[in-house]
């Protein structure tokens, strides 16, 4: 709770500035205002929703223009509402990807994703990442453009991946501070990241962001929400000299609902960015995997998210429904999320997709309706007969 005289200093702060125009702004100064009024000693973390009476303005931190000492004034952005949605596909076609994410009911948007595809050593790489902002959007914003940069340049990234994760991880939380060590702001993110190296998936998890597959039909959590409540947190929060109090939930030091994230320079020494990582096969069992941002797991429980990326054949759809269902049962928070769907008959032979396809759709691709297998055998194979093994997958895909 912050006193009336903050709220007093805050105001003056913002008559100072003169006329509010419509445009989004950013109170870089309010965190050092706010703090220099409790005193030392005291840690005072805001959300700009909170500020929106004051001026009637919005307070958006999601902006990437240079800093000023008190306040931006950011251009007019996208009438858009805070939302973006896509999708993509691995050059394989083994997987496919769709994303959404949305401001929702908040001010501004502090959820970044990131969605990177490549090939290395002949092997199919693939990241995502969903990274969720508090206390402003800096720290989710540098994991976006940093976070698998940092990744594929370390040497044992192919070699010994879950390492590579570990001490990226932490690197790129030094880094950032590093960054950010001559501002006033405080900024945290958490990071819920998939990597895909050939056959294995390493997913990673650092906050209350969430990664779960489906695997069979069944909701699969590959995360555990870290949380100052939970028994080996807080207890490593105590060793290290910290506390855990209820203030509308449990908080380390009473400020922070998590208990690891990227930034928040001010618990860091409870607060880390050690990932916990888990390693899966990527076999005909694993059908999809969602990430997402706390905005949408603090509404929809994990097997209600499989079922419904499940009830949607593409991936960027199931992004969407997700997000529309999240907002719709009343989730107050950004909310961020990626599906990927695994196709496993890319990796089987094209043969028995050949023998259900229609005899029309047989004579466009090979001409050879009526040949039977025996007589194929004692042919040499031609050009054309390779192209009909290679497109009638495609075809296939097509019609699923």
């Amino acid at each position: 709770m912050v006193c009336s005289s903050c709220l007093r200093n805050v105001i003056i702060q913002v008559k100072s500035i003169g006329p509010l125009s419509p445009r989004s702004l950013w109170l870089g100064s309010v965190p050092r205002v706010l703090t220099d009024t409790l005193g030392p000693g005291y840690i005072c973390y805001y959300k700009p929703r909170k500020f929106r009476a004051i001026g009637k303005m919005m307070v958006d931190t999601g902006a990437t223009e240079k800093r000023h000492s008190v306040v931006d004034v950011l251009p007019d952005k996208e009438d858009d509402g805070g939302y973006a949605s896509g999708g993509c596909k691995s050059e394989d076609g083994k997987l496919r990807c769709g994303y959404s994410s949305f401001r929702g009911k908040r001010a501004s948007m502090e959820d970044f994703f990131d969605v990177k595809m490549s090939k290395i050593n002949e092997k199919t790489i693939c990241f995502f990442g969903v990274f969720d902002g508090h206390g402003g959007s800096r720290a989710a914003e540098y994991l976006k453009q940093h976070l698998f940069e940092n990744l594929m340049k370390h040497p044992q990234f192919m070699t010994d991946t879950k390492l590579a994760i570990s001490e990226t991880y932490k690197q790129t939380d030094k880094d950032f501070l590093d960054a950010e060590k001559d501002t006033f702001r405080d900024d945290g993110s958490t990071a819920s990241t998939a990597v895909l190296v050939g056959n294995r998936l390493y997913v990673a998890n650092v906050g209350d962001s969430r990664a779960v597959i489906s695997k069979a039909g069944k909701a699969i959590p590959l995360s555990e929400d870290h949380k100052p409540n939970r028994v080996d947190e807080r207890k490593r929060i105590e060793n290290a000299g910290g506390v855990v109090m209820w203030a509308g939930t449990w908080r380390v030091g009473g400020v922070l609902a998590m208990s690891r994230a990227f930034g928040n320079r001010m618990l860091k020494q409870f607060v880390v960015a050690e990932p916990e990582i888990q390693e899966e096969e990527v076999n005909e069992e694993l059908e999809l995997l969602v990430l997402a941002s706390d905005g949408l797991w603090d509404v929809v429980p994990n097997e209600d998210a499989v079922s419904i990326a499940l009830g949607e054949e593409e991936p960027e759809a199931a992004a969407r429904k997700l997000t529309e269902t999240a907002f719709s049962r009343g989730s107050a928070d950004n909310i961020t999320c990626i599906v990927v769907r695994f196709h496993h008959d890319r990796t089987e032979s094209p043969e028995p997709l050949l023998k259900q396809q229609k005899t029309s759709e047989l004579q466009e691709v090979s001409g050879k309706v009526t040949e039977t297998q025996e007589d194929r055998s004692k042919e040499p194979e031609t050009q054309k007969d390779q192209t009909a093994v290679v497109e009638a997958p495609q075809q296939g895909e097509q019609k699923s």
